[in-house]
């Protein structure tokens, strides 16, 4: 049974592997109105993220038959390296099942722990399923990501650490995807001070535990789709399930532009790599999905930092369109000398910087003396892209 008593047990046999990240008071991200926010940067824990709390402590109250028989765990990232970390630290053989669209980086740093890596086609779902199928099969030891009394435990000593680094908090925003960070905090938090509330935050694309708390019984959802790949769970866990329904104030969902625009704010303004599922906490303070923060001290869990370059390279972009930061913009022109110039003068003087262009003949059905323009541009907000198109309409140019 999940007591106060295991997670203080926890956070002392974590002190030989996992970091007291510090709390943050980002002063360029508190809101008007009073809203101060705190981040608890789990992104700079050991192994990328929160997990190697929950997995460590999990393996460390191993039984010496349960060790002997070696570890299996399923993950789509971040608790196979934290599974992979313990497992080396005891000499445990270790294997991690996980779905093939999973980050080469967090692949190859599970890899480079030591632990076995089987990539398993589908989503995280699949993986588990894959490996339950092994554990059946080898008796192989299940270390389960996040359905688990020793792991909720692990992950709830995040909680204690805010209240001690933050006891002035009013509110906890925690990304979830099984519901094991949020089931170990939230009991952590409410244990000891049932005055601060505890939200949840969810992809939008894969909203397994607020569709759950919110129908009353546990959902499985027939697909996901974010690229917050870090909580892309189709079922939340029966335990996790019960300590949410029980302590947690409640849950929103953030959609892959907003949790690309957090991770571009974290990046400039905090200069912080976050992964998706790390970001959606902010996200949700950033967009107002919970109106209740106003005027509160609000601290999000910033979950995860682990990345894969090539994403974070598409999510950057998808950020710059969510907050206006670039634009696209196509024209039809009269093909004569002179157009292309006109145009780029029109949008230098606004203060716009074009970085693509493409030059097209028209198509069949428009002016044959025709074309069309189309401009990438960066640009400052949604207001300068106004300014730009309305200053080119003013001038006699067609936008499409």
């Amino acid at each position: 049974m999940l007591t106060i008593d295991k997670i203080y047990h926890a956070r002392k046999v974590l002190k030989e592997a996992a970091r007291v990240t510090d709390i943050i008071h980002s002063h360029v991200l508190s809101l008007e109105g009073g809203t101060e926010i705190y981040l608890k940067p789990e992104n700079l824990q050991r192994t990328g993220s929160f997990k190697v709390r929950g997995a460590y402590y999990k393996i460390s109250q191993l039984t010496e038959e349960e060790k002997a028989r070696g570890v299996i765990a399923c993950s789509a990232g971040n608790h196979a390296q934290g599974v992979a970390l313990a497992s080396k630290k005891f000499g445990i053989t270790a294997k991690i099942c996980m779905p093939d669209g999973a980050p080469i980086s967090k692949v190859e740093a599970t890899k480079g722990y030591g632990a076995e890596v089987i990539l398993v086609p589908g989503v995280y779902d699949d993986a588990h399923n894959e490996a339950e199928r092994l554990k059946d099969k080898y008796g192989y030891t299940f270390i389960h990501p996040f359905d688990d009394e020793d792991v909720i435990a692990g992950q709830g000593t995040i909680g204690i650490e805010i209240l001690e680094q933050i006891p002035e908090v009013d509110a906890i925003v925690v990304p979830v995807g099984g519901g094991g960070l949020i089931a170990g905090v939230a009991f952590a938090v409410k244990s000891l001070n049932p005055k601060v509330k505890v939200y949840g935050v969810q992809a939008t694309g894969a909203p397994s535990m607020l569709n759950s708390i919110y129908d009353g019984k546990i959902e499985t959802l027939p697909s996901v789709s974010t690229i917050a790949d870090g909580i892309a769970v189709k079922e939340p866990g029966s335990l996790t399930y019960e300590i949410c329904k029980k302590y947690v104030d409640g849950f929103v969902s953030v959609n892959d532009d907003q949790i690309s625009a957090a991770i571009l704010t974290l990046i400039e303004k905090q200069k912080m790599i976050a992964e998706g599922a790390g970001a959606v906490s902010l996200a949700a303070v950033l967009f107002n999905k919970i109106p209740e923060l106003k005027g509160k001290n609000v601290c999000c869990l910033i979950s995860g930092g682990n990345i894969d370059v090539t994403i974070l390279s598409r999510v950057i972009n998808r950020g710059l369109l969510m907050s206006g930061r670039c634009c696209t913009l196509t024209l039809e022109l009269v093909d004569k000398p002179g157009q292309l110039v006109a145009v780029s003068k029109i949008i230098a003087e606004c203060g716009g910087n074009v970085t693509a262009v493409l030059h097209e003949r028209s198509n069949e059905g428009s002016d044959i003396n025709g074309c069309y323009l189309r401009l990438s541009i960066e640009t400052r907000n949604f207001e300068h892209i106004q300014k730009i198109r309305s200053k080119l309409a003013e001038s006699g140019f067609k936008l499409l």
